[in-house]
């Protein structure tokens, strides 16, 4: 090339190369020395600082040292630097010279080889620091990753991805000679929503959503499973749901499917956590089972009855109800192993629950209530205290964090149902409503997914009839960095409870013929 790209003002400019120019600078390499920053995604959060010097490595000697035999974790980072292997290696392609320095990778600092389970208080920090063992000879790489968490190394591990390139003025895989920066997340729980129901989407590209968050250091797939739509998780206790509620015998999850996300989600350092959303958002699957278990499904007009079509609710007077929960709920335990449990809980439409005639003769001659709104909230919180017990067992009676949707049961009149120490709100009111102040206020710990700016579906078209849909239009980019969790608490005059926000996420909805696949940061 005739081009070369000098650093000026913060941006690389293309120059020519004249006789005066002794060491021409490529573009990629130019990107490095003018912002080191821009070429990290997310920005670290600590120090940052480059050498500007490069150096060239061969990407086949990238080799782990000091790992013990043997544990879990060695296994991951095996499996993680055959990951990073093939990425360099895309880096330069055919063009890419042979030859250059081995890279020695060492970790240290974390202390439980076998603890590899993503929590809410997982250190996910690291330091990673990049040297040449021996700068006369100039043929070894040393790369130490100091962390306390398997997921720390892993981010680590990202993180170097992104500072090397390939410098096309010399055709040579590079990295910067020397490397030192400090990271971590500002939340631990960092998130996107995939919704399966409605639309399949196929195990491809689920695995292909875990590779961008894992490339932006995203931790947690909030996998919404089943809907009135459709059911495609197979339940090994209860598999007629699948049979009757798949939109054909191929668009299904079974054991297989689920497992090999979760293990590909976890060398990535990603959580898959389900959600079985209830008691509304159910219908389909459920046609196998006795009456009065579903009531209002396929109700007309459905705007009665449910937000969307098919409509269908769960009946809270049921006992059968909560024996498939419980099933279902300790199928989910064991094949997603994970330590929160998404239980849903919003829209529920109170009209439908008055459609039954069983529901309504249960709450005047069981209970004792009367037809109010108030006690169908009454019925709805002694679903939600019987589900939430069913879901205990199913986890060998211990309690796992419980997250539900900001509801009817999160307004002020209701917010008494709801334990703090147990429930976990998922907020997708607008960033000013007050539900996020009052849930702040009476402790509750909060994920911000609020729909003004982090619906990534809004601005397309409507599902029913004619226009946009319900939460247009198109949110852009900017409207999303802004959209800073720290900021709506200080709308609120709650900066003192910054500490119970967990985080946000991301919620992205698959349509016909194309998934809403972009994946965004935040470390913040």
């Amino acid at each position: 090339s005739p081009w070369h790209y000098e650093c000026k003002g913060g941006l690389c400019k293309k120059e020519f190369i004249t006789k005066e120019v002794t060491n021409p600078t490529s573009l990629e390499v130019c990107e490095l020395f003018c912002d080191a920053s821009s070429s990290l995604w997310p920005k670290p959060t600590g120090h940052l600082s480059l050498s500007k010097y490069m150096v060239q490595f061969d990407p086949d000697k990238i080799m782990l040292d000091d790992v013990q035999s043997g544990t879990q974790i060695k296994y991951l980072l095996e499996r993680n630097i055959v990951l990073l292997k093939n990425i360099v290696k895309k880096v330069g392609g055919k063009l890419a010279n042979a030859g250059g320095m081995e890279m020695l990778i060492r970790c240290k600092g974390y202390l439980e080889m076998n603890n590899i389970k993503l929590t809410l208080h997982t250190d996910e920090s690291y330091n990673l620091t990049v040297m040449q063992m021996d700068k006369t000879v100039s043929l070894k790489l040393e790369v130490t990753i100091a962390a306390k968490s398997y997921f720390g190394i892993r981010h680590a591990l990202e993180t170097l991805s992104q500072l090397i390139v390939f410098d096309d003025l010399r055709n040579q895989i590079q990295i910067p000679s020397e490397i030192l920066i400090i990271d971590g997340p500002v939340y631990p729980y960092r998130g996107v929503l995939l919704d399966t129901s409605r639309n399949f989407i196929d195990k491809t590209s689920i695995l292909r959503t875990i590779d961008g968050m894992a490339m932006s250091k995203l931790n947690t797939l909030h996998w919404h499973i089943t809907d009135s739509h459709s059911f495609p998780y197979v339940s090994k206790t209860w598999p007629e749901f699948s049979k009757f509620g798949s939109y054909a015998t191929d668009k299904i999850y079974n054991q297989k499917d689920v497992k090999e996300i979760v293990e590909y989600g976890l060398i990535r350092g990603v959580r898959v956590i389900p959600e079985f959303d209830a008691p509304a958002h159910v219908g389909e699957g459920w046609q196998w089972v006795e009456n009065d278990t579903v009531v209002c499904f396929k109700a007309e007009p459905w705007r009665n009855y449910c937000v969307q079509p098919p409509c269908g609710q769960l009946n809270p007077t049921s006992e059968k109800v909560y024996e498939i929960l419980e099933g279902i709920y300790r199928d989910m335990i064991q094949d997603f192993q994970s330590d929160l449990f998404h239980m849903g809980g919003d829209e529920v439409n109170i009209n439908c629950w008055n459609s039954s005639v069983v529901i309504t003769n249960w709450m005047q001659t069981v209970e004792n209530w009367d037809l109010s709104e108030s006690s169908f909230y009454m019925l709805w919180n002694y679903f939600q205290q019987k589900a939430m017990d069913k879901l205990k067992i199913a986890n060998d009676g211990k309690d796992i964090p419980i997250i539900l949707w900001s509801s009817g049961l999160t307004n002020e009149k209701n917010i008494k149902y709801l334990d703090p120490e147990k429930y976990i709100i998922q907020v997708w009111t607008t960033k000013d409503d007050a539900t996020i102040g009052r849930l702040l206020r009476n402790n509750f710990k909060l994920i911000i997914s609020n729909y003004d700016a982090l619906y990534l579906d809004c601005g397309f078209s409507a599902w029913i009839g004619e226009g946009n849909n319900w939460c247009a239009p198109y949110k852009g980019w900017q409207i999303i960095y802004d959209n800073s969790p720290l900021k709506i608490i200080k709308l609120q005059h709650l900066e003192s409870k910054r500490h119970l926000i967990l985080g946000k996420y991301f919620f992205t909805l698959n349509y016909k013929d194309y998934i809403v696949m972009i994946i965004i940061f935040d470390f913040e």
